[in-house]
């Protein structure tokens, strides 16, 4: 009975964590607009606590602000701020990937980085139409988490976690903006060299090449957020977070 009282409230904190989250990333609550605790508990079907607790993880991932009267307001971004979000992923990357390569990874880390890659290429081998989009962004995701935790270190590795959970800094950002437009496939072609020519320099222990592939890499999402803007506007619902930028 200990147990299960001790759990409810863990579980009740995530559950607001995870349907604030997801009501803020969709643009559901304009940006700038306060948050009403009352409000937000009734339409979450939450009690305010794990709701407060919801809303100080979220000031951390720096999606809400806390505002001088009192409480929250969901954040707006400029996309320039949005670029240089992306950027700093990829300046962090690149140091990671050149750490792991100058330090020397184990190989059980090693040969984890290259599963990952070996199971995005068979994902990869489906037509542009047919890739299973879902599982490509877990294989990514696993693929990045890994290279995170590579080059040892646990201060670099919280840094990346914290610039990424903004979600348009994430490696997956766009990934789910690609299967509705087949001139995105060329990218993940390109992504997916990358990830073997990161392997590649890590395991030959070349760091310099590591940390340049590494920031190349992530200015792919850089590339693919201004085709989004410039080119195929009707995408931006679908990228996460973006609704919270400013025009």
């Amino acid at each position: 009975m200990g147990i299960e009282t001790e759990r409810e409230p863990k579980q009740q904190s995530a559950k607001a964590l995870l349907a604030l989250r997801d009501l803020v990333l969709a643009g559901e609550i304009e940006p700038g607009e306060r948050l009403s605790e009352v409000a937000l508990a009734q339409r979450l079907n939450v009690s305010r606590t794990p709701l407060r607790s919801a809303l100080q993880r979220l000031e951390q991932e720096g999606l809400v602000a806390q505002i001088p009267s009192g409480g929250y307001a969901v954040r707006s971004f400029s996309k320039q701020e949005v670029v240089d979000a992306i950027e700093l992923r990829g300046v962090m990357e690149g140091t990671a990937a050149r750490l792991a390569a100058e330090r020397g990874a184990r190989p059980t880390e090693m040969r984890a980085l290259e599963e990952a890659v070996r199971q995005l290429d068979l994902v990869m081998q489906a037509n542009a139409h047919e890739i299973d989009f879902e599982r490509y962004e877990m294989l990514n995701g696993a693929f990045h988490r890994q290279l995170w935790s590579l080059c040892g270190s646990e201060l670099l590795s919280r840094e990346i976690e914290r610039i990424t959970s903004l979600p348009f800094a994430s490696p997956n950002a766009f990934v789910n903006t690609q299967a509705d437009v087949p001139a995105f496939h060329r990218t993940l072609i390109i992504a997916q060299g990358q990830h073997k020519a990161i392997v590649s320099a890590i395991a030959l222990r070349e760091g310099t090449r590591a940390e340049a592939v590494a920031r190349e890499h992530a200015r792919l999402a850089r590339q693919n957020l201004d085709f989004v803007l410039e080119e195929q506007p009707d995408l931006r619902r679908k990228v996460m977070a973006l609704a919270l930028m400013s025009s």
